[in-house]
């Protein structure tokens, strides 16, 4: 009996126990919420301002980028006309040199159409006088 009363005798004072000790937990968590809390939000002040920095230095250096991609534009531009007057020449060259080497070209086709045309003519004459010599020889 007297271990139930001791026992009935620690029974409130353990409820008080636990009840401090739960206070205790609710305000640890509650300050650890609020710490990160803080943390996260000094973490987005950090961020946006750093965002803002970015920003502010792509507004500063967008003329000076703009312009390099001008001139860039130009360079590739005037590269480009330089490499198509550098191909009309060529061609012209070579038209050039065409219409001089034509007449020569065409004297040389024209001497060998003849050679070829006497050649034809030798060789047509030598069948017919081949045909002739042995019309003309009497059979063995």
């Amino acid at each position: 009996m007297r271990d139930q009363k001791n026992q009935a005798a620690k029974e409130p004072k353990r409820d008080e126990k636990r009840i401090e000790e739960e206070s205790a937990q609710l305000a640890r968590e509650q300050a650890r919420r609020q710490t990160d809390l803080a943390r996260e939000q000094a973490i987005q002040k950090e961020q946006a301002a750093k965002e803002a920095e970015r920003k502010e230095k792509r507004i500063e250096e967008e003329p000076a980028q703009l312009a390099r991609e001008q001139a860039r534009r130009q360079t590739d531009l005037a590269r480009e006309q330089g490499i198509q007057k550098e191909q009309a020449a060529k061609e012209a060259k070579r038209k050039e040199k065409r219409i001089e080497e034509e007449p020569a070209q065409l004297a040389r086709e024209q001497a060998r159409r003849q050679t070829d045309l006497a050649r034809e003519q030798a060789i047509a004459e030598d069948q017919e006088a081949r045909r002739r010599k042995a019309k003309n020889q009497p059979p063995e």
